[in-house]
């Protein structure tokens, strides 16, 4: 295919003839038969648009907060771990394209660029750290220290990790980091996931068992926010009553997430179980989507469903491994243009003239699940 991509799954396509095999497969990847990673992507077909005519959108604006933070358009970056497998510059290209392109980035604990040193590639970008609780609560501890100092503006807490799901393309191939890389907010060879050999199941299944800690509940969300002033978002909530239950305990935001289909296979694309978070948080809170977003029209139906932006994750990788920074900001450059042509085509000059009323489901609508 040609070399110049233009639309998200060239790049994709691109990025599948660059990585390694086991790379590849890492990062593209869902759980067990990948039901929900497929459904993720076609759930946003189930959505129609219904377009206003006739509004004078000759002057448009992007551009939205998050947690208090304004950002140039309603898509943001996700974590997504270890990325200098996809290109040697890694998380520090990705935040310079985040810069660039004038939205925010959140950075995974399990990035292969530490804390410091993205936050000192691009000081002034808008950074949020991805967390895990570890079974040593002092690991968990000096992370959102260091996210502080380092100026990250809030913390993601994921919250569907108590075990790692199966991966089976990471069981075949014995998935681990190559040996030059490291888990680069740590020094312990155990937490840095640096070990030589990881068994005969995926390094990264191991590694989730032996450091992260499944007995995680309500009640640490209490903990964690007495650690910090920083908002806190919860990563991984696809139920109305978990949404609620979140709230009570003062959090700042919900990202609608199913961990890229990656953890529990079979749960609902997360277009669909948005709507079920917006009518039980009932606006007191922020709400974020992440999973299966592809196109313009897909931030779009989420915002009309009331997410108030949407996170990458996996196009952010195709764009870095195909060209680093510059492949970022493409991918970027384009979800922007498509997003405001579709919100012009729908008749909307800037986010806040979009509701509810610009999406239907389709008389097809069912979920392959």
């Amino acid at each position: 295919m040609s070399s110049n991509p233009v639309c998200i799954d060239d790049f994709e396509k691109l990025a599948e003839g660059i990585l390694p095999k086991a790379v590849y497969d890492y990062y593209s990847s869902g759980a067990d038969e990948q039901q929900t990673l497929k459904d993720n992507v076609a759930a946003f077909s189930r959505w129609q648009l219904c377009p206003r005519v006739l509004r004078d959108v000759s002057n448009m604006d992007l551009s939205v907060t998050v947690l208090g933070q304004r950002v140039s358009m309603p898509v943001c970056i996700s974590a997504t771990a270890m990325q200098r497998m996809a290109h040697p510059d890694g998380e520090v290209a990705t935040v310079r394209a985040c810069r660039s392109q004038g939205t925010g980035m959140m950075l995974s604990t399990w990035a292969t660029s530490s804390i410091e040193e993205v936050a000192g590639a691009a000081p002034e970008a808008t950074r949020w750290l991805q967390l895990y609780i570890y079974k040593d609560r002092e690991v968990t501890a000096s992370l959102v220290r260091r996210a502080e100092a380092a100026g990250y503006r809030g913390i993601f807490l994921t919250v569907d990790t108590p075990y790692l799901g199966k991966r089976l393309a990471d069981v075949r191939n014995k998935f681990k980091l190559p040996p030059h890389l490291r888990m680069a907010n740590f020094e312990n060879l155990d937490l840095s996931f640096s070990k030589k050999d990881y068994g005969e199941d995926s390094g990264l299944a191991v590694y989730t068992s032996s450091a992260i800690d499944p007995t995680i509940k309500w009640q640490d969300i209490d903990w964690l926010r007495q650690l910090t002033k920083l908002p806190i978002v919860l990563k991984g909530i696809l139920r109305a009553d978990d949404a609620r239950e979140a709230v009570k305990h003062g959090i700042a935001g919900i990202l609608v997430s199913n961990h890229g289909a990656r953890q529990l296979d079979c749960v609902p694309a997360t277009i669909d179980a948005l709507p079920e978070i917006i009518e039980a948080v009932e606006g007191s809170v922020e709400v974020y989507l992440d999973g299966g977003v592809r196109k313009g029209t897909d931030v779009l139906k989420a915002l009309a469903l009331g997410a108030k932006a949407v996170f990458l994750g996996r196009p952010i990788l195709w764009g870095l491994a195909h060209q680093g920074e510059e492949g970022v900001h493409k991918v970027l450059q384009i979800l922007k243009e498509e997003f405001r042509l579709a919100l012009a085509l729908a008749g909307c000059r800037n986010v806040n003239e979009i509701d509810r009323s610009l999406v239907k489901k389709g008389p097809w609508a069912r979920s392959r699940i």
